[in-house]
């Protein structure tokens, strides 16, 4: 029975009936409001948090980005900005020291003092220049002067590109008996007949691919010295000497794949399309072998006008071992065939990193602080063999990698999605069998550090030479890379090892091609 019926009963007043239905009315309508109000509340709470994700996410990166392009107006300076600043610092005080002296040249002025200068190279070529005295009597009383020692100050020198030219005269010598003619043989040269010696060739391939200049800036510094070398005469060296490494890069190829442990990575590279008069996206992917293994080290790079992981899948084959990656889709093939993941730690800190740049996230910090944990195991075990490293890593790592499993995903657990740090967290537990795989082992690496440092002085050179000219140029520029990275890799002079090589590769049999590859137990020309 409704409220107007029960007034009905009691004979209630009609104005106060009227007034209690209206009242009641009002109290219907204020709940249905009110029901409205909390439903529209909670939708405009929903709004406000995907609001807020969308702003932390572009707050991140905005901060990102600030860092990467305004760094150096920042207080806080990585350590080439600092080290840049400090060279400014030293000059600054040198200039204004020399000016000083200038300007009061009376003054007495204190030797500058050289401790802590580092000595020069015991193995450098030394020039001696002897400063005798210009008379061996004393100058005060005349008598004979008595050697009682010696003092030796060094400064080192340095000789810029000094062209010369190699004269070759060969004798011709005649039978007259026979009527026949005797020379010598004329030296076998990776370029018949060419003009240039196998020093200059080292040198030119140096300056374009290890120093990174262009053919024109080159050109630039030979006619500077008097020689004169044309671009095009450049470039056809260059092409020659290709297509003479090219074996030796193919036989690194081979002795990296017999490696159980291989490092990857790529890095976009500009590839010229004449068609269109614009450069189009290529690749160059990069090989590295274990650094945990007791073996010379070695760098292939392999030039694709493609990311696709075919491009991997062609160049690994049918090698299987553990391969360590980022997160990028094109490997994911790989690991179905039968290779081994290893995870990338470095890449997991670095989605925290940018999180605590950007904001100082506790979270963000506390997760930076367990992978620093991580990395100090790591560098305490870098000298030992792989069984006493297995067992730090069993005994030290792995149990602080459990534990940080379960913080994330208890901290995940009370993150909104969406969010930067529910974004970090999902990226390391997505991979975090592929993360803690190296800890149950003593010579899996920890991160993809070492291929990305192969990677880098090849990506800082992009911008002197500007894009690759052609698919087969790329390619040429990958063998010679995986050649020179892998020398300096091994301690090897690059310069004078592809001299000595150029020298050799004549007449080399091919059995023996391994005695010529940049490869510390096989070669001892040393930086």
């Amino acid at each position: 029975m409704d409220i107007a019926n029960k007034l009905a009963q009691f004979n209630a007043d009609p104005a106060l009936s009227e007034w209690i239905l209206a009242q009641l009315n009002l109290a219907q309508q204020a709940q249905a409001d009110n029901t409205i109000l909390l439903n529209q509340l909670h939708r405009k709470e929903q709004d406000i948090h995907a609001k807020d994700c969308k702003i932390q996410a572009l707050t991140l990166e905005l901060a990102y980005h600030k860092r990467l392009k305004f760094g150096a107006k920042t207080e806080a300076f990585s350590a080439a900005q600092r080290d840049l600043f400090l060279e400014c610092e030293q000059s600054d005080l040198v200039a204004i020291q020399s000016e000083l002296v200038q300007l009061t040249p009376s003054v007495p002025r204190a030797k500058p003092s050289q401790t802590g200068r580092k000595a020069l190279p015991a193995d450098l070529p030394r020039i001696v220049h002897r400063h005798e005295p210009e008379s061996c009597s004393c100058g005060e009383c005349g008598q004979d002067l008595v050697k009682i020692g010696e003092d030796i100050s060094e400064q080192l020198d340095v000789e810029p590109a000094r062209f010369f030219v190699h004269q070759h005269i060969r004798p011709q010598y005649a039978c007259r008996a026979c009527e026949t003619i005797t020379a010598a043989p004329i030296p076998a040269a990776i370029i018949d007949g060419g003009l240039a010696a196998p020093g200059l060739l080292a040198w030119v391939v140096i300056q374009k691919y290890l120093d990174h200049l262009p053919l024109y800036r080159i050109e630039q510094i030979s006619t500077r010295h008097g020689a004169g070398i044309a671009r095009s005469t450049l470039a056809q060296w260059v092409g020659r000497i290709g297509v003479a490494l090219q074996p030796l890069s193919e036989r690194l190829a081979e002795l990296l794949k017999q490696g159980q442990v291989l490092h990857a990575d790529e890095t976009p590279v500009p590839l010229l399309d004449p068609g269109k008069g614009k450069t189009k996206r290529a690749y160059l992917w990069a090989y590295r072998s274990n650094v945990l293994e007791d073996k010379p080290p070695i760098i292939v790079f392999d030039f694709q006008t493609g990311r696709g992981g075919t491009h991997a899948q062609a160049f690994l084959n049918n090698w299987r071992g553990s391969l360590m990656v980022d997160d990028y889709a094109g490997y994911k093939a790989l690991f179905a065939k039968g290779i081994t993941e290893l995870a990338c730690l470095a890449h997991a800190r670095r989605k925290f990193f940018d999180l605590h740049a950007a904001n100082q996230h506790p979270m963000a910090a506390e997760a930076l602080t367990r992978i620093a944990n991580l990395y100090h195991i790591e560098a305490e075990g870098k000298q030992e063999c792989i069984a006493q490293r297995q067992q730090r890593r069993q005994t030290q790592a792995m149990p602080r990698l459990k534990e940080m499993q379960a913080w994330l995903i208890q901290t995940r657990q009370q993150t909104a999605d969406g969010s930067s740090l529910a974004k970090a967290i999902d990226y390391s537990l997505k991979r975090w069998n592929a993360i803690e795989r190296y800890a149950n082992s003593g010579n899996l690496p920890i991160d993809n550090n070492p291929i990305e440092n192969a990677i880098r002085p090849i990506a800082i050179g992009k911008k002197n030479w500007l894009f690759a000219g052609s698919e087969r140029a790329g390619k040429q520029a990958a063998a010679i890379q995986s050649l020179l990275a892998t020398a300096k890799a091994n301690g090897i002079e690059p310069l004078a090892w592809l001299k000595t090589t150029l020298e050799q590769l004549p007449t080399h049999p091919n059995s023996r091609i391994d005695e010529l590859l940049p490869l510390r137990s096989t070669n001892s020309i040393q930086v």
